[in-house]
C-alpha cells in the first residue's frame, strides 16, 4: 500500500514542478564491462520493499480505501509471504561474472538508494544517482545494482470498481554504474505480473495466486541473470 501512496505523491510533484524526466531505456551490456578482466566488480542489491498489495487506478483517496476494504483478507495474506530465496540473487550473478574470470565483490548488506544523492550531470545513460562516493568505500570500480521496487500482489481498478483478478508482482531494475564516470554500461527495467490458472479468490492461503508469486520470483531471477550468461 505505501507505493500507491508513494505513487500518487510522485505525478503530483512532476505535475506541479513541470519536470518531469523521460525514463531511462534498456541498455546491453557495455563491451567496456565484459572486456575488462582487470576491473574489480561490486554486485549489490537495494533494500528489499516489503511484500504487500497494490491497486492500481484505484486513484482517489475514497476509491483506495474501498480497495483496501474489499481485498482485505488478501492483503493479510499476501503481507506473510516472503521474499523466498531473492536476496540470493546478488551470488548467483557473482558467480556467473567470476566465470568469465572477472574480479567480483559480492556487498553483503543492502543498498539503501534513499542515501544516494542525486546526479545533476545531463549526460545520456548516466545513473540518476551519484554512486561515485561508493568506488572508495567497496573498493571496486563498477557496481551492478539489483533494485527490487515491488513485490507482492497487483490487483488492478477503475476508481472503484476492479478490472481483473491480481496478479503477482516482481518489478525493479538491474544496471551496472561505472564508479569513475556514474556512467551506466548495463540498464534492465524487469516487470514481472504472473496470474493463476487456479481460482485466485480461495482465502485465507490464497494457494493460486501464491504459487503464481513464487513463480514470479523466480522468472524475476532468471531475467536478471540472463544478461551475464
Amino acid at each position: 500500500m505505501r507505493l500507491q501512496f508513494a505513487a500518487i505523491l510522485a505525478v503530483a510533484a512532476a505535475l506541479l514542478t513541470g519536470c518531469a524526466v523521460a525514463p531511462q531505456q534498456p541498455l546491453s551490456i557495455s563491451k567496456d564491462f565484459t572486456g575488462a578482466s582487470t576491473t574489480k566488480v561490486g554486485v549489490v542489491m537495494s533494500t528489499l520493499p516489503k511484500v504487500d498489495t497494490e491497486f492500481p487506478g484505484a486513484g482517489c483517496l475514497l476509491c483506495l480505501a474501498a480497495a483496501s476494504v474489499a481485498n482485505q483478507s488478501l492483503t493479510k495474506h499476501v503481507q506473510t509471504l516472503t521474499a523466498e530465496d531473492l536476496p540470493k540473487l546478488k551470488n548467483d550473478i557473482a558467480r556467473l561474472l567470476e566465470a568469465k574470470g572477472m574480479q567480483v565483490r559480492v556487498i553483503d548488506e543492502p543498498l539503501d538508494l534513499k542515501q544516494i544523492p542525486k546526479y545533476d550531470g545531463k549526460e545520456p545513460n548516466t545513473a540518476r544517482q551519484d554512486f561515485r562516493g561508493l568506488k572508495n568505500r567497496y573498493q571496486v570500480d563498477k557496481l551492478v545494482v539489483i533494485d527490487i521496487a515491488a513485490l507482492g500482489a497487483w490487483r488492478n481498478y477503475s476508481a472503484y470498481i476492479p478490472t481483473g483478478d491480481p496478479k503477482a508482482v516482481l518489478k525493479g531494475s538491474g544496471y551496472i554504474v561505472n564508479l569513475s564516470t556514474n556512467m551506466l554500461e548495463w540498464y534492465l527495467p524487469v516487470n514481472v505480473q504472473k496470474g493463476t490458472d487456479q481460482n485466485w479468490d480461495e482465502p485465507p492461503k490464497f494457494p493460486g495466486l501464491t504459487n503464481a508469486y513464487f513463480e514470479a520470483i523466480e522468472q524475476g531471477k532468471d531475467a536478471f541473470s540472463k544478461p551475464f550468461l
